[in-house]
């Protein structure tokens, strides 16, 4: 998990390193169409049989939502420091309850629920309204962190039935022709030197989420959740190493506050799941 978060800090930072050069939505279609590449021979060895799906429509949904968070996401590390954003990210586990509740119907006790504010407190304290200004970077930051807490859902959803290929296949097969009709209006083609970089995207993306899943296949999702928190110390050392960027003392207290009860929701649900099988 330590070295997925430092994976994922890299490749928030090559594309903040692209975006000096190429636009955001340029890069995002880079980084689908060599990722979905990559498939292509986990395909191969497995037939099209792997593909099989009754949710077809919740695939789609769920590609939208992450077509959203890619956008919002790679538009705000183009804009402001990587440490903002990946603080500001923390919350996505936070909108994620709150629709389970709304959305989904699931049943979100108090205790939860006051997690969940002081998460949006965390918040606060790295945004400090009245006290700063939003740029629109914040923004895209939020935005990235609702749109990654509706793909939760979706994915929560899918898990139940779906092989896990088939939702990270069928991702690429819906996002990747949306991305290059987003970047044909903006569309230039990539320096020579550019190029190296790019074709870092699908192997960092690919490479983060095995070592994600991996972790999850060790240990349980409450023990591995703490590790997360790395995120912002690789971002921020990435942010000062490649760009220069110093993060202010609130964005790590906010990133705390956040984390601290993203943490919490976790080990309850985990605590929950375990009483239910035990009963």
């Amino acid at each position: 998990m330590a070295l997925a978060c430092a994976v994922f800090s890299a490749l928030a930072a090559t594309v903040r390193h692209l975006s000096f050069e190429m636009d955001p939505l340029v890069i995002l279609f880079f980084r689908m169409f060599i990722a979905q590449v990559l498939l292509l021979p986990w395909l191969y060895k497995h037939g099209l049989t792997v593909l099989r799906t009754q949710h077809l429509k919740l695939h789609a949904v769920r590609a939208m939502f992450t077509c959203g968070a890619m956008v919002s996401s790679f538009m705000a590390w183009s804009m402001i420091s990587l440490a903002d954003v990946t603080a500001l990210s923390f919350l996505a586990p936070i909108f994620a309850t709150a629709g389970a509740a709304l959305i989904l119907g699931e049943t979100v006790r108090a205790r939860r629920w006051v997690a969940t504010i002081i998460g949006f407190i965390g918040a606060m304290i790295i945004l400090r309204p009245g006290m700063m200004s939003m740029e629109l970077g914040h923004w895209l930051a939020l935005a990235f962190a609702g749109f990654m807490a509706c793909t939760i859902l979706a994915v929560k959803r899918l898990s139940d039935t779906e092989h896990p290929f088939t939702v990270v296949f069928y991702v690429g097969l819906f996002v990747t022709p949306v991305s290059l009709a987003l970047a044909l209006p903006v569309w230039q083609w990539p320096a020579a030197h550019l190029w190296p970089w790019l074709l870092m995207l699908g192997p960092l993306a690919a490479g983060g989420h095995i070592m994600f899943v991996k972790a999850l296949a060790c240990a349980d999702a409450s023990a591995i959740l703490p590790f997360d928190f790395l995120r912002l110390p690789f971002a921020a050392l990435f942010g000062w190493l490649a760009f220069g960027e110093i993060s202010d003392i609130w964005t790590w207290v906010g990133a705390a506050v956040i984390f601290s009860s993203t943490f919490y929701i976790s080990r309850r649900e985990a605590q929950l799941r375990r009483r239910a099988r035990e009963a």
